[in-house]
């Protein structure tokens, strides 16, 4: 989640307003590919996840389109992951092919080695923590993968797994059985109460976050725009050849650095070639959230992936003052009839190519500008109100905000509303916590961009 927006009339959330009203691209898609015969990979990064890897293994196994196989690596854990998925695998009539490393070297080089010695045509990437709950998950994407050439990944809608529904999923049968027969292997995920009390905090605060971003900022963007920036990465479904495509062209330059979120950056190089990153509102996946001191690292790989990216795609970044130039490329194109001559239509069509990018800029790119100036400006607003002793303005903006983050919070929630309305309260505090994250986020970044020119940005 790159990109989390501080204020909810800010311009992230106007924007998304504005893509609600103006409504989808009305073009029906007449795919040239039949997804039916896509080759189907899940490649899955694993590291240290014995508590975890069987339900991820599970969820592989009762969707509606299997894949040609699934490769585990397991990037140096010091737990059983490859030993507990290999056997799991084996009891459940999983077709898994285990790779395991030495020492963990990244999620990144995973993903690069996969792209370039798979043959499939679609790589669905699951994370070791990751379960995926709707059945048809992977169906899904494959389907809305396959709708145009144009789009480069899809993922689902993200949400965290409860402590409840997790400790369900074991007592399923095949789980059940299996722990039963080996029970040497611990499912357990916390030891004491102060762990279960961090992880709890987080996973509450995740979960409204993730519900007001997906089912109202990104659910805009998808309608205005086609894509969001990036794709989720913890169960996202890509098309092989462009990953491959986008190593190949990147690796000379960057190597392994592909900033402190691999995934971040893969949707921003998508976006600048006019490919698009689309989610799905319908399908759902569940992940595992992190204890809260492992929760600043994560948000600050996440903060600085997104500046680092902006850094690296310029072309992106500065779309919203070239929009007038695209406006009149898109009047000659359409004077010229080329577009009504399309056998094979496509929503959201736009021309390939970083040139292009370059030259008029993507749609995307206003969400990324804007993101951006929230960012850098929302922070710089409430340094300024705390420097001069406007606590009087200080308080009025927080309460507001806070007041119409509860509101939509309320109004976004399809069940639970009162629920979810009682932890938005209880999660405020942790919403400006991220500010604080960001702001020494954003100072480490100009640091590195200005003062130690360091580009040695990796997860």
């Amino acid at each position: 989640m790159a990109v989390i927006p501080y204020l909810v009339v800010g311009p992230n959330a106007i924007m998304s307003l504005i893509g609600l009203v103006h409504g989808p691209d009305k073009i029906k898609p007449t795919p040239a590919e039949d997804w039916r015969e896509a080759k189907v990979e899940v490649v899955i990064p694993a590291l240290d996840e014995e508590r975890n890897i069987i339900l991820s293994l599970d969820s592989i196994k009762k969707q509606t389109l299997q894949p040609e196989r699934v490769v585990l690596v397991d990037d140096g854990s010091n737990d059983r992951t490859a030993a507990v998925a290999d056997e799991y695998a084996k009891a459940i009539g999983l077709n898994l092919v285990v790779y395991k490393r030495q020492a963990p070297i990244g999620k990144t080089v995973t993903l690069k080695r996969q792209s370039r010695e798979s043959d499939a045509d679609v790589e669905f990437i699951l994370d070791g923590d990751t379960a995926l709950e709707s059945p048809n998950y992977i169906e899904r994407l494959v389907f809305e993968l396959y709708q145009g050439v144009g789009i480069a990944s899809a993922c689902g809608t993200i949400l965290p797994i409860k402590t409840r529904a997790r400790k369900a999923l074991f007592q399923e049968p095949k789980p059940r059985e299996f722990l039963k027969e080996h029970p040497q292997i611990v499912t357990e995920l916390d030891s004491t109460w102060y762990q279960r009390l961090s992880r709890k905090v987080i996973s509450t605060y995740r979960d409204c976050l993730y519900r007001y971003l997906q089912r109202f900022i990104y659910h805009g963007e998808m309608v205005f725009f086609g894509s969001i920036v990036n794709p989720v990465g913890c169960a996202v479904a890509y098309r092989r050849k462009y990953v491959k495509e986008l190593f190949d062209e990147y690796e000379p330059v960057l190597g392994e650095n592909l900033t402190t979120s691999e995934d971040i950056f893969i949707g921003f190089a998508m976006a600048d070639y006019g490919y698009r990153n689309i989610q799905l509102a319908d399908v759902y996946a569940r992940t595992l959230e992190p204890r809260f001191i492992h929760w600043f690292h994560q948000q600050h790989n996440w903060s600085s992936s997104f500046l680092q990216s902006c850094y690296y795609f310029p072309g992106l970044l500065w779309s919203p003052f070239k929009a007038l130039k695209r406006w009149r490329w898109r009047r000659r194109s359409k004077k010229s009839g080329v577009e009504e001559l399309r056998r094979i239509k496509e929503q959201y069509r736009q021309a390939f190519g970083r040139q292009f990018t370059k030259q008029y800029g993507r749609p995307i790119g206003w969400f990324i500008f804007l993101s951006a100036f929230e960012k850098l400006s929302f922070p710089l607003l409430l340094i300024l109100m705390l420097a001069m002793g406007w606590w009087e303005a200080l308080l009025v903006t927080l309460a507001a905000e806070t007041g119409l983050f509860l509101f939509t919070l309320f109004v976004t929630s399809k069940s639970d509303r009162f629920s979810s309305l009682l932890k938005g309260i209880l999660i405020t505090p942790f919403r400006y916590t991220s500010i604080i994250i960001d702001i020494v986020t954003t100072f480490r970044f100009f640091w590195d961009v200005l003062v130690t020119k360091n580009r040695d940005w990796r997860k």
